[in-house]
């Protein structure tokens, strides 16, 4: 159960997923003190809620899809206080028996005999307490109702409490102060409530006299608690004493539901559904690993996904019992015996196969209701590819390619992804213990060789593999006459040796050296091959006719038959090939092309290993691992067949990752197909205008509402007006205008393309995402993490 579904890539005679060929790297001295990690526990109890393309869903809390309108401050501050002196103004006339029947339900609800005729109650009856409950209860409707109206609450918070704590505690003071004025003067009936209800003492003039002081100070001393409290002194309180203040969670911290909210079954804490499928006891084991700290991250996602090979085919329920058993949070590990990467260069959710790659900016560019969320990318964007388009040093390896590659092995690690990183020797990819593969081409202490020919037996494939690499970018060429000769040659070698030439061999017979195809027709005829004799036949013919391939291939292959080579792209089995046939097993891969001193050679290469693999994505027997290739430097890299390709990704689980230095690295037939077959396209800051006018226009226009302003000068008639006006324009220096706005709906650009060569900041990019169900994200302008 251990080892299910991975096997070696080629040299399927090992029996294993080859091990790392190096060592492990030291990992970089951190830039920063480490941040506190949420325990495994919280994780995975997170919410996740569903969201967007794109949108970093752990711990996310989704915005309003519009923004609300906001008052200015200007008016805000005005009307609150225009509010609080009608508030007044209404209370003093009521005082002062100006506003007529305003104790009318209490004189409706209560005896005329418990008060007198100037309204006043009457000692020892029940108006001494019904009068000031009324009048508070007045009060405090009164006091609502206008500071709704002027929102007080509002205009508080924004003008006073956001500018600081010493401005909080500092605005409280007057008010308090001019509050225990009204209060002392008995404009506020706070004290006539509290005198109402006292024990007073029959006949003891003294003992009345002290509860009455005792009774103003508790109210002076409630009232002044009360404006502490709105000045923050509850706050201040709470640091003194060093209790945690109430805090939002912290940016790499998502609060954690409670076990109590959580349904024992759909806990995923409690492993309910190995649980509903009659495994108790395993359950409890991976329980009591999750809560004991020894499982992480990529273990849960592996037993979740061994869990989910064993509801497909009940057969492989008791191995997956018995590792388990036997191995706890280690059951059913990688082949290669890796629990995690040996260093993490991003953030990781690998529950919903996630890596956080920035924030979206917070600005008007940016839809309001993604403004300010984390942006992160997963299998169901990558799986339409993506293009990335930006100037050197403006971070594409070290904010895109690496976290996406070192995602991507991590799900490998959980028995999720196949992923295949190529970059130049010495590309910030990773070190080589965070892959199972490392193939240095050109490098004589490599250990692992790339395989020419794919993995394929057939001639056709592979000569249209090779074809379509080593001519692809040539002008004027035809791809399918250079795949028809190569296969001319490849066929009846294969025929005679079982295997396919070596490129010394396939260089001799492309260069039409006697020795070669004079000994290849001899064994032909030999072993009784009719059909391959006449294939070799017709190459003899085409040779040196006009248009003949044959010459532009030799000259091809020549780049690879250089001593710098000796000893790679063997076909005799002598050597532990790596082949893209494999991608139906979860590989960590890294090919190290010869960028510095074979630019020409590393350049087809990268074609080939484009072409081979569209090719083994799409004849995959089993499709449910993502397979993935990534680029740091697609330059020259693509061809129309694999342009096609890669449009072709999206339907059978598999995606790549192109990175350009600018556009014109790309054919110019080619350019818009490629804006065309993929569904994720990035521009880094720094573009030219030309490129940024190709994404332009593959990311289409939107409806904007325009408001055009027109000003016109006032003209008056009178010879008041007129004398106002002409004052107004000798104070001000302008004339008198009337504004006339006119709004109306126009269709322009989502981003321009001077706007994305000039208005992108440094350290940002825009992006467009599309799912492989067709779900888009317009684009956004994202602050890149790191």
């Amino acid at each position: 159960m251990d080892s299910d579904g991975t096997y070696d890539g080629r040299t399927t005679r090992e029996g294993r997923v080859p091990r790392p060929s190096a060592p492990p790297e030291h990992p970089p001295k951190p830039r920063h003190a480490p941040t506190q990690s949420p325990t495994l526990t919280d994780w995975l109890r997170a919410d996740r809620p569903a969201a967007e393309p794109g949108v970093w869903r752990y711990g996310h809390t989704p915005r309003a899809e519009a923004e609300t309108p906001q008052t200015p401050d200007r008016a805000l501050a005005s009307g609150a206080v225009i509010s609080f002196l009608a508030c007044v103004l209404v209370w003093s006339l009521m005082r002062n028996t100006y506003i007529p029947f305003w104790d009318a339900p209490l004189n409706l609800f209560t005896p005329d005999s418990w008060y007198k005729a100037n309204g006043e109650p009457v000692m020892g009856t029940g108006g001494m307490k019904a009068k000031p409950i009324y009048e508070t209860l007045f009060v405090s409707a009164l006091l609502y109702g206008f500071g709704r109206l002027g929102s007080w609450h509002t205009a508080w918070n924004r003008l006073v409490v956001a500018r600081g704590p010493w401005v909080q505690a500092l605005a409280v003071v007057p008010v308090a102060y001019v509050t225990l004025l009204l209060v002392d003067q008995h404009q506020l009936p706070i004290r006539q409530l509290v005198y109402a209800f006292l024990p007073y003492t029959p006949n003891d003039n003294v003992a009345n006299t002290e509860l009455v002081k005792t009774a103003e100070n508790v109210i002076d001393v409630a009232v002044v608690l009360g404006f502490a409290w709105l000045g923050g002194a509850a706050r201040a309180v709470r640091r003194l004493f060093g209790a945690p203040a109430a805090a939002p969670a912290a940016p790499g911290r998502s609060p954690a539901r409670p076990a109590s909210a959580q349904d024992p079954a759909d806990d995923p804490v409690e492993w309910g559904q190995v649980r509903g499928g009659g495994m108790g006891e395993v359950a409890d084991r991976l329980a009591a690993e999750v809560r004991g700290g020894g499982m992480n991250d990529v273990d849960y996602a592996r037993i979740r996904r061994a869990w989910e090979t064993v509801r497909v085919d009940p057969s492989r329920q008791r191995a997956f019992a018995d590792a388990v058993r036997d191995n706890g949070a280690g059951a059913c590990v990688h082949p290669s015996g890796a629990r995690d990467l040996p260093v993490r260069a991003a953030r990781h959710d690998l529950l919903a196969r996630q890596v956080l790659l920035g924030t979206v900016d917070d600005g008007a560019r940016n839809p309001y209701a993604r403004r300010g969320t984390r942006l992160a990318l997963d299998p169901a964007v990558l799986g339409t590819s993506l293009l990335a388009v930006g100037p050197s040093g403006t971070g594409k390896t070290r904010q895109l390619v690496r976290p996406v590659v070192e995602s991507l092995a991590l799900q490998a690690l959980a028995g999720q992804a196949a992923v295949i990183a190529v970059g130049a020797a010495g590309s910030q990819l990773g070190p080589d213990a965070a892959y199972d593969v490392v193939v240095r081409i050109g490098d004589p202490g490599s250990v692992y060789d790339l395989d020419l020919y794919g993995g394929t037996t057939d001639p056709d494939e592979a000569a249209t593999l090779l074809a379509d690499a080593f001519t692809g970018d040539v002008p004027g060429m035809d791809v399918r006459r250079a795949a028809t000769a190569l296969a001319q040659l490849l066929g009846p070698f294969r025929a005679v040796h079982g295997r396919f030439p070596a490129v010394p061999e396939l260089r001799e017979l492309l260069e039409r050296v006697p020795g070669a195809v004079d000994g290849l027709r001899a064994a032909l005829e030999s072993a009784g091959h009719p059909a391959m004799l006449r294939e070799l036949d017709a190459r003899d013919r085409q040779h040196g006719a006009p248009g003949d391939p044959g010459a532009v291939l030799a000259d091809r292959v020549a780049l690879l038959d250089r001593p710098a080579f000796a000893g790679f792209f063997d076909t005799t089995a002598q050597s532990r090939l790596f082949s893209l046939r494999s991608l139906e097993h979860p590989l960590r891969v890294r090919i190290d092309l010869p960028e510095r001193g074979h630019a020409d050679a590393s350049r087809m290469l990268a074609r080939l290993l484009l072409a081979q693999f569209t090719a083994s994505a799409s004849a995959r027997a089993d499709r449910s691992l993502f397979a993935f290739l990534a680029f740091d430097d697609a330059s020259r890299t693509l061809t129309a067949e694999t342009v096609r390709g890669v449009q072709r990704l999206r339907s059978v689980n598999a995606g790549v990752l192109l990175t350009l230095r600018t556009l014109d690295d790309v054919p110019e037939a080619l350019r818009t197909p490629l804006l065309g077959s993929v569904g994720c396209r990035m521009v880094f800051s720094g573009v030219t205008t030309w490129d940024g006018q190709r994404f332009a226009e593959a990311w289409g226009t939107e409806w904007v509402e325009a408001r055009d302003v027109t000003s016109r000068t006032v003209f008056a008639d009178q010879p008041l007006t007129r004398a106002i006006h002409a004052f107004r324009k000798l104070v001000t220096g302008k004339a008198v205008t009337t504004d006339a706005v006119t709004v109306r709906q126009v269709e322009r650009e989502r981003w321009s393309a001077s706007d994305l060569a000039n208005a992108v900041p440094p350290g940002h990019a825009v992006l467009s995402l599309t799912t492989v169900r067709g779900e888009r994200a317009a684009p956004l302008l994202v602050r890149l993490a790191g």
